[in-house]
């Protein structure tokens, strides 16, 4: 007898989140590969409080087993959010998950198969492809301009079985899809039967004036919604949530019972005590502001040091910088020479889930000092000439 792992289980990528982390740990390096938030924009007191809170006013509901939906007031909160952003989700069609990654988790489970397909913008974001393929899905890919998906192009995708988006400060690509695309995305959608899967744990992190209205809010009942706590508070408490349409939220909770039965109700509670006054609109407001003094230490190393023939647009928001470099340039080879140098980063193949083109890579700003930016730019432009 023997141990025989089902047929999608060799598709799974090169474990690239577990490298990214792993570099991000190692002491010396400047690592620009995470996506992680900085750690000093935890707010740990503020935590400390809550947890004091819960354990000593509520302790039987936060150490008891749980409904697998959620802690009911966390749930009223994402609503009542999502409706100040324009989307229309009640609390219950509101799931509150381990975080937004089992949101894409659990539509994989429900929405894919073998050889149904799947329409993502490419590049797009690699924790995603990983997570959907070992369903044995095929991806097709949505055309897209610098705008994000071309409406009038939803028509080549328009028998996949979703379509997977990130509207806001794309990972990894920066990108943050106009007003008017997403509604003409949304309504055309509609028009051909594709239903939509809006990722959007960056939303908050902007810099540059507020995100338009997320597509959820044109077309809520043809729009899977998720999003996460892990970039607005901490990403070691593992919550997030997905708002659903009325007609699959009992598939969707039917398979979150039986993978985990429930997330853990003490981190829900203590997730709540904390942002249930108010505490985000103060914290965003002190996290935005030293984010963005990152990513313009970002756009000017890159402007100071980066060959002519290097290309980016500087993100109005999230963690990310995506870099274009010229035909025949492969940054996956590039990678350990960088390393061995000082400085990490992610090559843009990792982002594609078929054909990768190799001459682009991802950056990220937010985990290291403006000082370190521009020393591991500089590092990295030298070995690109």
């Amino acid at each position: 007898m023997s141990w025989t792992p089902n047929a999608h289980a060799g598709l799974m990528e090169q474990a690239m989140t577990r490298k990214i982390l792993k570099m991000a740990a190692t002491p010396g390096l400047i690592s620009l590969a995470g996506g992680m938030p900085a750690p000093e924009s935890f707010p740990v007191d503020e935590i400390k409080a809550a947890v004091d809170r819960v354990l000593t006013d509520h302790s039987a509901t936060a150490l008891q087993y749980g409904v697998s939906d959620g802690y009911q007031p966390l749930r009223e909160w994402v609503s009542a959010d999502l409706a100040a952003k324009g989307a229309d989700y009640p609390p219950d069609q509101i799931l509150i998950t381990n975080g937004s990654q089992q949101a894409i988790s659990l539509a994989s489970g429900i929405l894919l198969e073998d050889g149904a397909k799947l329409a993502i913008e490419t590049p797009t974001y690699l924790a995603a492809i990983s997570t959907f393929r070992p369903s044995g899905c095929t991806f097709v890919d949505m055309p897209c301009d610098e705008d994000g998906p071309i409406p009038a192009e939803l028509r080549r995708v328009r028998d996949a079985r979703f379509a997977y988006i990130i509207p806001t400060f794309q990972n990894p690509a920066g990108r943050m899809i106009s007003a008017q695309r997403r509604q003409a995305i949304s309504e055309t959608a509609h028009e051909l039967g594709l239903p939509l899967f809006e990722d959007n744990p960056y939303g908050e992190l902007y810099y540059d004036g507020e995100p338009p209205a997320p597509l959820a809010s044109f077309d809520p009942e043809n729009t899977i919604y998720g999003g996460s706590f892990s970039k607005v508070l901490s990403p070691g408490m593992r919550i997030g949530y997905v708002a659903l349409p009325k007609k699959i939220y009992g598939d969707f909770l039917n398979l979150k019972s039986a993978v985990d039965v429930h997330t853990a109700n003490l981190i829900q509670l203590i997730v709540y005590e904390v942002v249930k006054d108010g505490f985000l609109t103060t914290h965003l407001d002190k996290v935005r502001a030293r984010y963005k003094v990152h990513r313009d230490a970002m756009d000017a190393a890159l402007k100071k040091y980066m060959p002519a023939d290097a290309v980016w647009e500087t993100p109005a928001g999230g963690m990310f910088f995506w870099v274009t470099l010229p035909e025949g340039t492969d940054t996956g080879a590039l990678l350990d020479t960088a390393v061995k140098a000082g400085v990490a980063f992610v090559p843009g193949e990792a982002f594609y889930a078929v054909d990768p083109p190799k001459n682009s890579l991802r950056l990220s700003f937010v985990t290291v000092s403006p000082e370190q930016i521009d020393a591991g730019v500089k590092i990295l432009a030298e070995l690109l000439r």
